[in-house]
């Protein structure tokens, strides 16, 4: 199948939605109209706002579509199509006048993932995979990195809202920290897998992980020539609970370490 034109709607959105984040990123004030939706999570008008235009766009021409949006939640649509929307990833960051923040749109097709874009609006980058097509940033082809030794990696790790998935991400850091690894918490997905994807750092490991936040990111390392399972190594799909996105050179080492301690 060829899915021209739900790509073009896709980079439309995104950055119609960015360039709207953009205007507003320094004149924010965290201050002002934000809302706490977790102990780690809060939402401002801008998350609602970004949402509605990408949904806007998506809707229009898509009008019968499935869609997942992280604010507005399901469409409950019966369709082999599904959108997987996060309008505002990293909103923390942004209400600090941090630039990595992204948003994020995903397409999947009977379940499996066929489209992700995302783009980071204060760098102009825009990242877009397509299932057996490869991974590009602004047009020019994306590929992880080449470093196969654990001890020159970066890694990055995040976590869901849960209570038990913050508990598996701060012990991560212990362990990776205490064997002399570096290991980064970022605030935003979309950031996280880009630098994956980009080969600026080589692994994320997210227990927890919501699919917006992480729909388009996957198939994004996925194209650009990574490996992305759940913990288990079982290979990650839309229905996974955690995730771990690498170069795949490192893969195995960092899955040994996540488990090792393991009941």
């Amino acid at each position: 199948m060829n899915f021209t034109k739900e790509k073009k709607v896709a980079q439309e959105a995104a950055m119609a939605a960015g360039k709207f984040l953009h205007q507003h990123f320094d004149k924010f004030d965290r201050s002002k109209k934000v809302k706490i939706k977790s102990k780690t999570q809060i939402q401002t008008w801008l998350d609602r706002e970004a949402e509605k235009i990408i949904l806007t766009k998506i809707k229009k021409h898509f009008p019968k579509h499935h869609i997942l949006s992280e604010e507005k939640g399901e469409n409950h649509r019966r369709s082999d199509f599904f959108w997987i929307i996060d309008p505002l990833d990293g909103t923390t960051n942004y209400t600090m006048h941090l630039q990595a923040y992204g948003l994020s749109i995903a397409l999947a097709y009977k379940d499996k993932l066929i489209l992700g874009v995302t783009y980071m609006p204060e760098a102009d980058e825009l990242n877009v995979a397509e299932l057996g097509r490869g991974a590009t940033k602004n047009g020019r082809p994306l590929k992880v990195s080449k470093i196969s030794q654990l001890k020159e990696s970066m890694l990055i790790f995040c976590h869901g809202s849960l209570t038990a998935d913050i508990k598996k991400a701060v012990e991560f850091y212990k362990q990776f920290k205490l064997k002399g690894f570096d290991c980064r918490l970022i605030g935003s997905a979309v950031v996280e897998f880009d630098l994956i994807a980009a080969g600026r750092a080589e692994a994320v490991m997210l227990p927890g992980a919501n699919l917006y936040d992480v729909a388009a990111g996957a198939l994004l390392v996925r194209e650009a020539g990574g490996k992305v399972t759940d913990f288990a190594n079982k290979n990650w799909t839309i229905f996974s609970k955690d995730i771990l996105a690498s170069n795949g050179r490192i893969h195995n080492q960092i899955l040994k370490i996540i488990n090792e301690n393991k009941s």
